[in-house]
């Protein structure tokens, strides 16, 4: 059953999601030395495709947090994040597809990846989902 957006677990479906999709990429990652590896072989530009793919899977859930934006204060709590970042990279790469850049992949994947999965886990793992079922109740409550 797919959590409602007033469902306070829906915070941690969408951490698990960018979870897992991180683990996908630094799987997909882990022997890639340079920018030219994504571009050397087949192989590489299918290991480009599927990193890209759940880079786009990401910047979609990290979107979806935004419904819950003012509870979570993102870019107080993890200011290591380049949150705007994170989301427009989607857009970026859905619709500049055929355009896309080994080299910002490459630095994403070696240089971003490591903060935005400590931000995610620590969201994953916080009492966030307490915290707003709580204000939610309060709301009820009151209206």
């Amino acid at each position: 059953m797919k959590p409602s957006s007033s469902d306070p677990q829906l915070i941690r479906v969408i951490a698990e999601n960018i979870l897992i999709a991180i683990d996908r990429i630094e799987r997909r990652f882990a022997d890639v030395g340079t920018p030219d590896d994504f571009l050397s072989s087949d192989a590489g530009i299918d290991r480009l495709d599927g990193i890209t793919m759940m880079l786009i899977a990401i910047g979609e859930q990290l979107k979806q947090l935004d419904a819950f934006a003012v509870l979570l204060d993102l870019a107080t709590r993890y200011p290591q994040v380049d949150w705007k970042g994170a989301k427009g990279i989607r857009d970026f790469l859905s619709h500049h597809y055929f355009s896309l850049d080994a080299e910002v992949i490459f630095d994403v994947c070696q240089n971003k990846l490591v903060g935005l999965k400590q931000a995610i886990l620590s969201l994953h793992d916080s009492q966030v989902g307490e915290q707003i079922d709580t204000l939610l109740k309060d709301e009820d409550a009151d209206g």
